[in-house]
C-alpha cells in the first residue's frame, strides 16, 4: 500500500494560501459562488457527493419496486452525509447498441413525461433529505444517445456506434461536429427551455425555482474535436459552444449555478489554452474535472502492486494542476468523476475492495486538507453509486429491462458501482463527511 510519508510531499501541492470567504445576501437555499468556494445560506458549502446518474429513472419505477429503492438508496446515502447527486436529466433515443433506453427525448421533439415524472419525484425525495441536484443537459458519449444523435437527427447520417465498430476517433469527431449543428442546438436549447421552466408534479415549484438544483450542466464530458489542439477553428469553436449554451442557461434561470462537465486537461486533448479559454466564460460559475486512473492506463487491477502507488502520484499530481488552474481562474473546482477497480477487476460485489478503499481515503484526505487551507475545491461526487443495483446476467452485461447500477449500460455491471453492501467503503465516506462538516 501507499506509504504515509509521500502522502505529505503529494498533499503538499494542494495546501493554497487563499482565506475563506462568505457571502451573507444570497437566496436562501440557493448554493451560490463567492470568488473560490460555494456558499449556502451565508456559510461556506463543501460536499462528498455521489453520481446517481440512474437516479430519475428509478423515480419513474421503470422497474417493479423502484421507487421503493429509490427511497432506501436515499436513505442510505444521506446516512453516509452523501447529499450531492450528479443526475443524467436528459437522453436521446438511438439505435446505438449499449445506448439506455428509454430516453427522455426522441428525434420528432417528443418528451417522455413518465421520465420527467421520476425527475420529478427525485427532487422531491432529494429536497426531503436536504440534498442537491446537479442535472446533467447532454452527453458527448454513446451511452445516452448524446451529441452523435442530436448530429444524426439533424442531419440523418448513421451515428458511428463504436461498441461496434471500435472507431472512437471517427465517434468522437463526430460527436464534437454537433457544436456547430445549428438544427441540433436549437433542439437541446429547446429541452433546456422545458426543463427549467418545467413545474414539478409532485411539489408544484418550478425547476428555475427549486433550491434543491444546485447546477444545470451542460454535459457529461464535453470535448473539444480531437484535432482541435492543432485545429484552431475547432478549438473556437469548443470555447463559443460553451460560452454560449451557460449563457443561454443562465438567460432563462438566474438562480441556479451552471458547468461544464469536463474531465479537465485531459478532456480538453491536453490544451491549457483551451480549458481556460472555455471556463473563463463568465457564464460558467465553476470549473470540474475528472480522474480516472484506469480508463487513463495508471491503474491494472491485476497488477496493483507495481501500479497503485503510481495510480496515486499521478491523482495527486492532475488533482494539483487543476486546483491551480482554479486559482487562476477565480472559481470553484469540483472533482466530479472518479473510481477505482474492485481488488483483481473483478465485478461481483462480493470483491473485496481494499485498493478502492485507500485510494479513496487518500483523495478524500487531500480534498479536506485542501479545503480547510482555503483552497478552490469545493467538492466532488464519486463515480457512481450502486446502492442495491446488481447485474442480471453472468456476463455482467446490461440488457434493456435489467436494473440499473451506477455503471452506465455500455460498461461491465459492478465495474465502478459503489454497492450498499460494500459496507468499508461506506465507513470511507463517512469519515470524511463528517470532517467536511467541521468546516
Amino acid at each position: 500500500m501507499f506509504a504515509p510519508m509521500k502522502i505529505l510531499q503529494y498533499l503538499s501541492i494542494l495546501l493554497p494560501v487563499s482565506v475563506l470567504l462568505s457571502c451573507t445576501d444570497e437566496p436562501r437555499g440557493f448554493v451560490q459562488v463567492d470568488n473560490v468556494n460555494f456558499t449556502l445560506n451565508g456559510e461556506p458549502y463543501y460536499y462528498f457527493g455521489a453520481n446517481f446518474w440512474h437516479g430519475a429513472y428509478l423515480a419513474a419505477d421503470l422497474v417493479d419496486g423502484d421507487r421503493d429503492r429509490l427511497t432506501r438508496e436515499l436513505d442510505l446515502l444521506a446516512s453516509h452525509r452523501i447529499t450531492n447527486l450528479r443526475i443524467m436529466a436528459a437522453t436521446e433515443l438511438s439505435d446505438l447498441k449499449m445506448s439506455v433506453k428509454p430516453a427522455f427525448m426522441d428525434g420528432s421533439g417528443t418528451y417522455n413525461e413518465r421520465l420527467l415524472e421520476g425527475l420529478d419525484l427525485l427532487l422531491v425525495e432529494m429536497a426531503k433529505r436536504d440534498m442537491k441536484a446537479v442535472l446533467v443537459l447532454n452527453n458527448y458519449w454513446q451511452w445516452s444517445g448524446g451529441m452523435a444523435q442530436h448530429l444524426s437527427w439533424s442531419t440523418g447520417e448513421e451515428v458511428i456506434d463504436p461498441d461496434l465498430t471500435g472507431d472512437w476517433h471517427g465517434f468522437m469527431a463526430q460527436s464534437a461536429r454537433f457544436y456547430a449543428d445549428s438544427v441540433g442546438n436549437q433542439r437541446y436549447r429547446d429541452y433546456i427551455r422545458v426543463l427549467v421552466n418545467r413545474e414539478n408534479t409532485f411539489s408544484g415549484v418550478l425547476y428555475r425555482d427549486d433550491p434543491t438544483i444546485m447546477a444545470w450542466q451542460l454535459a457529461n464530458e464535453p470535448r473539444p474535436a480531437p484535432d482541435a489542439a492543432q485545429n484552431e477553428a475547432h478549438a473556437r469553436l469548443f470555447v463559443r459552444w460553451v460560452d454560449e449554451s451557460a449563457a443561454f442557461i443562465h438567460s432563462l434561470d438566474p438562480n441556479h449555478l451552471v458547468s461544464t462537465g469536463s474531465e479537465g486537461l485531459h478532456g480538453s486533448v491536453y490544451s491549457r489554452d483551451i480549458y481556460m479559454n472555455a471556463h473563463a466564460s463568465p457564464h460558467v460559475d465553476y470549473v470540474t474535472f475528472h480522474i480516472w486512473p484506469k480508463n487513463w492506463g495508471w491503474f491494472h487491477a491485476t497488477r496493483p502492486d507495481s501500479t497503485f502507488e503510481r495510480s496515486v502520484a499521478n491523482t495527486f499530481q492532475y488533482f494539483g494542476q487543476h486546483v491551480d488552474l482554479a486559482r487562476e481562474l477565480n472559481k470553484p473546482t469540483v472533482l466530479e468523476e472518479f473510481g477505482l477497480e474492485r481488488d483483481s477487476g473483478s465485478f461481483s460485489p462480493d470483491a473485496a475492495t481494499s485498493y478502492r478503499d485507500e485510494y479513496l481515503s487518500l483523495l478524500f484526505a487531500a480534498v479536506v486538507d485542501s479545503a480547510r487551507a482555503g483552497s478552490p475545491m469545493a467538492g466532488l461526487n464519486f463515480w457512481a453509486w450502486g446502492g442495491e443495483g446488481r447485474a442480471g446476467h453472468d456476463d455482467y452485461i446490461w440488457r434493456p429491462g435489467d436494473t440499473f447500477t451506477g455503471d452506465p449500460p455500455q460498461e461491465p455491471q459492478g465495474l465502478n458501482s459503489v454497492f450498499s453492501s460494500d459496507t468499508s467503503t461506506l465507513a470511507v465516506f463517512l469519515k470524511y463527511n463528517r470532517a467536511l462538516e467541521g468546516l
